[in-house]
C-alpha cells in the first residue's frame, strides 16, 4: 500500500517507491524554475531490502508514491540459513522472511523478540529487543 504525495514535498530521510521498490531517501536536490521550465527535483535512494541505490528525477509539482510500512513486533520460531521464521505477537501468525539489518543477522537466536516492518508485501527484520 503506498499514498501519492508531491515530489516537491519530499525531505531527506522519507520513504518513497522508486522503479516499484521501497527506498530511503539519503540525497535531495532542489533546482530552481528556468525560463521554459518547472523546478526540477533530483532524489537518491537506497532499497531498504537489498540495498541497491536507485535515483529519480521529476518536476516538482508531480507526484511520487510513498510506501506506508506497518511495523509490529514477533518472536523468532527459526533460523535456517537465510530465511527467519517468525510469529506476530499481536495475531500469532507465522510468516517467513529473508531481509534482516546486516548488523542485526548475527545475533538472531530462536525466542528472541524482533521488531519487524511490512512493506509493499515483503518484511524485514529491523532490530532485537531487548
Amino acid at each position: 500500500m503506498s499514498k501519492p504525495v508531491e515530489l516537491g514535498d519530499i525531505k531527506e530521510g522519507t520513504y518513497v517507491i522508486i522503479e516499484g521498490s521501497p527506498c530511503r531517501v539519503v540525497e535531495l536536490e532542489k533546482s530552481k524554475p528556468g525560463k521554459h521550465g518547472s523546478a526540477k527535483v533530483r532524489l537518491v535512494g537506497i532499497d531498504i531490502f537489498t540495498g541497491s541505490k536507485k535515483s529519480y528525477v521529476g518536476p516538482s509539482e508531480s507526484r511520487i508514491e510513498v510506501p506506508i510500512i506497518e511495523k509490529g513486533s514477533a518472536q523468532i520460531l527459526s533460523v535456517t540459513g537465510n530465511v527467519v521464521q517468525l510469529m506476530d505477537l499481536q495475531n500469532f501468525q507465522t510468516f517467513e522472511t529473508e531481509y534482516v539489518e546486516e548488523d542485526v543477522r548475527p545475533r538472531l537466536q530462536p525466542g528472541q523478540e524482533v521488531e519487524y516492518w511490512k512493506v509493499l508485501g515483503k518484511s524485514k527484520i529491523v532490530r532485537i529487543k531487548a
